[in-house]
């Protein structure tokens, strides 16, 4: 049985990536000299855990502009890398209803509800101009697999109460910060939709799916509202657990229902950070009707691991998918900001940024993506999401301040590059592959992250994360076989395929 070992290093010398292949052989163990004990991972295939559905990204305004500014050749080119097999082969996009920050101006599908109360005006025109083309090369280059995740950054704003501002979204969200200048509800700086628009929202809600859907965009799933705890300085709105279940429950439900969608549509609650999950999810759950109208629970990355959070998710709602909606760098391409995630999931402050070089922070994106993703599907992740496909240079383009990282980078010319953190994604991404189940593992030491599983070729996938600054020796042990001294270079992904094709 052969074991593909592929290797993701980052030369700091040269700046280069190098994806570097070998063939391990195992050894019997019964034979060796004496038992191996120490730097063991061990892999137990008849412990089996959640099934993996796929890997995915969003596709925002912005990243679909950007695209439909390359020539044909090279959008296709830079699709390939998320949707054609020999990338990553995605299975889900995440797009937003109506404005999101990484639109290149607010709007919404009605422009003035007040108005029109039936939304006789509502249109999709806006979406037709540079997503909806982008979306449907997408979907012909995967095949038909595609699901679509639907989420809303904020209703119409004319159905809003004023701004609210929390006080920690600044430092979570990379330390944009911007004052609000008006009491008028808006778009962005939160607020809250206004109770008698409940039934309202849930119309606009259905009728913007049935809109796509009639694009051909194959809409499956469907969250709430995008970070319903955070009033960011673009398009967002603030909801309570108890909130969100009135508005399932009452209103946007037996919209569904009367659409033919429910049961077709899987919803999602949530759609925000793990560490506040638990308190909003249990609140919204604690009423069993509301919470039978719930497929899963949607999480982000950017307040640190909690992995135990989605440990205890998965053990009050067992029946629950749990499924990762976003992530980002939290800086431009290539530039280091006032905050940046470090290797641990954790923001580093100015003076740890601004001591790293480019290429420097770069490399600790990657290695914090591959620490979550190890972490999340080492505790009940099923499905997996990063946020925009592509950016430019300034992080964007996008209707506010600042910007943020992406795994792909438009180029001025017109082409893109890779980042170090699409590599590692990438890497995982062909080890845990769509419907893989994951296996038990043990791990030596905390030196060595490690995720196994077992996927629908029979093959065994083991992502191997070595956060330690010099290069570590791992001997895996699998039903009575070893393998001896596997390399793991200093800060470095490794995969192994076992069982794979020479």
């Amino acid at each position: 049985m052969a074991i593909l070992k592929t290797t993701v290093q980052f030369d700091q010398g040269s700046g280069k990536i190098r994806t570097e292949q070998s063939t391990l052989a195992w050894a019997d163990e019964s034979a060796l000299p004496k038992a191996v004990e120490a730097n063991v991972i061990g892999l137990y295939p008849d412990y089996t855990f959640q099934t993996m559905a796929g890997w995915g990204c969003a596709m925002t305004e912005t990243t679909c502009y950007l695209l439909s500014q390359m020539t044909p050749e090279n959008r296709r080119a830079a699709l390939s890398r998320w949707f054609g097999p020999e990338g990553i082969n995605a299975r889900f996009i995440r797009m937003h209803l109506d404005s999101c920050d990484y639109s290149l101006s607010e709007y919404q599908a009605v422009a003035d509800p007040i108005a029109d109360p039936e939304l006789e005006t509502f249109t999709i025109d806006r979406d037709r101009k540079w997503t909806l083309p982008v979306v449907k090369e997408a979907l012909a280059m995967a095949g038909g697999e595609l699901c679509v995740l639907l989420s809303p950054w904020s209703p119409p704003y004319q159905w809003k109460t004023p701004p609210e501002f929390s006080r920690n979204d600044a430092a979570v969200y990379g330390g944009v910060e911007a004052k609000i200048d008006t009491d008028s509800p808006g778009r962005c700086f939160g607020g809250r939709l206004r109770k008698e628009y409940y039934g309202s929202w849930a119309k606009y809600m259905v009728k913007f799916i049935q809109a796509y859907l009639a694009e051909g965009i194959p809409v499956g799933m469907l969250s709430l509202q995008n970070e319903a705890s955070a009033a960011t300085s673009w398009d967002s709105c603030l909801w309570s657990g108890e909130e969100e279940r009135i508005f399932l429950k009452d209103h946007l439900y037996p919209e569904l229902e009367a659409a033919g969608l429910a049961g077709r549509i899987a919803v999602f609650i949530w759609d925000h950070n793990k560490e506040r999950a638990i308190e909003h999810i249990d609140a919204f759950m604690a009423d069993p009707d509301a919470a039978a109208k719930v497929d899963g629970f949607a999480f982000h990355w950017y307040s640190g691991d909690h992995f135990e959070a989605l440990d205890l998710l998965r053990q009050r709602y067992p029946d629950k998918l749990l499924v990762h909606t976003e992530s980002c760098p939290l800086h431009m391409p290539g530039k280091a900001m006032s905050m940046s995630p470090g290797e641990d999931g954790v923001l580093n402050n100015a003076d740890d940024a601004q001591s790293l070089t480019a290429q420097q922070i770069d490399h600790n994106d990657a290695i914090a993506y591959a620490h979550d993703m190890i972490g999340d599907l080492n505790h009940g992740m099923q499905g997996w999401m990063d946020w925009n496909m592509i950016v430019d240079r300034s992080g964007g383009p996008r209707h506010v301040g600042g910007g943020f990282g992406a795994p792909l980078v438009y180029e001025e010319d017109g082409t893109f590059s890779e980042t170090i953190a699409y590599a590692y994604i990438k890497a995982i991404a062909e080890t845990v592959r769509p419907g893989a189940v994951r296996i038990g593992k043990s791990v030596f030491g905390r030196d060595v992250e490690a995720a196994a599983c077992r996927n629908t070729d029979g093959t065994v996938g083991v992502v191997l994360l070595n956060r330690a600054e010099r290069e570590l020796k791992v001997n895996v042990r699998m039903s009575g076989s070893i393998l001896l001294d596997v390399a793991l270079p200093a800060r470095t992904l490794t995969c192994l395929q076992i069982g794979a094709e020479d």
